[in-house]
């Protein structure tokens, strides 16, 4: 399982210029990859971000976890992310993701056929980014375009998928999934399950599994989770959210992140890897510089070894 660092807890009060900084930190830490949110009133682009982050790292891919398709018709998303990736010399992870009722609402989006609209997005999206064209007309979303050239690198992407039949589209058209607040039981006995059953039947490749949780090495690992819980409250009440914490049988973030002594977070850790997590972002949820740099040292290591 690569280890990588997802920094959007960052982006949501810092400036670019420290986002660059600390995607440059964990590139020198050894990290795989470097991760951002985008949420949908949030103020900041995520691939903008990237691409600037981009600027000085070199070899540590970059991805975005996730942008939201609502706001953006797929040919708009295909030419920012085009235009990212030639910007950049790391490879470029796209995730996508529905995101929620309440937030598109907050835009005066109407959240109608989700998984129609998936369904529709990833074809125009896809078609774009791998062919450079695409002609097709959905139920919720239709493209009929050229881009200038045919792109020359290929870009992942990979969706935010929880339900089934998200999972089932994600699956049939997308190179993996990327999961927020997802624990290990619900990994291994809901999403890998149905997610590589679909991939199988499309015959596509076995697909990528990326897991943000919080992470912490403490001694006050209840102090921890209670800041987690109230700088994480508001997905308890998210229905694809909520769907999974029941499944894992908790009460919401704090219950599945992965804190406590140096040998409590190595477990947790191998309980994703062995749950079928191939990439862990980890959101570092420390409340002091020892937390920080514990947690950090450690995931050096076993990022390493």
């Amino acid at each position: 399982m690569k280890i990588g660092i997802n920094g959007t807890g960052l982006v949501q009060k810092a400036s670019v210029a420290a986002v660059q900084a600390h995607a440059l930190q964990a590139e020198s830490d050894g990290f795989a990859h470097y991760w951002l949110a985008e949420h949908p009133t949030g103020g900041f682009d995520a691939l903008t971000v990237l691409a600037a982050a981009g600027q000085r790292v070199k070899t540590m891919g970059l991805g975005t976890a996730v942008v939201p398709t609502f706001p953006r018709h797929p040919m708009v998303l295909a030419g920012q992310t085009l235009t990212t990736q030639d910007m950049i010399k790391p490879p470029l992870i796209l995730g996508v993701g529905l995101s929620h009722e309440i937030m598109l609402a907050q835009l005066g989006l109407a959240f109608e056929k989700p998984i129609a609209h998936l369904r529709d997005y990833l074809n125009i999206l896809m078609a774009l980014l791998r062919e450079g064209r695409v002609q097709y007309a959905g139920k919720t979303l239709s493209c009929q375009a050229s881009l200038f050239r045919k792109p020359e690198q290929h870009i992942t992407v990979v969706v935010a998928a929880l339900g089934p039949q998200a999972l089932r589209v994600c699956g049939q058209l997308a190179d993996g999934t990327t999961l927020a607040w997802v624990g290990p039981k619900t990994i291994k006995t809901h999403i890998v399950p149905r997610l590589f059953e679909s991939a199988a039947e499309a015959g596509r490749a076995t697909p990528r599994v990326i897991a943000t949780l919080p992470v912490c090495v403490t001694d006050s690992p209840e102090i921890v989770r209670a800041s987690i819980t109230k700088g994480l409250a508001m997905y308890g009440d998210l229905p694809s959210y909520r769907s999974m914490f029941d499944r894992e049988g908790v009460t919401g973030p704090a219950d599945v992140a992965i804190v406590g002594s140096q040998t409590e977070v190595t477990d947790g850790l191998s309980a994703l890897a062995e749950a079928g997590v191939t990439d862990f972002a980890a959101s570092e949820f420390c409340l002091n510089e020892r937390e920080r740099n514990a947690t950090r040292a450690l995931l050096k290591s076993l990022n390493h070894g």
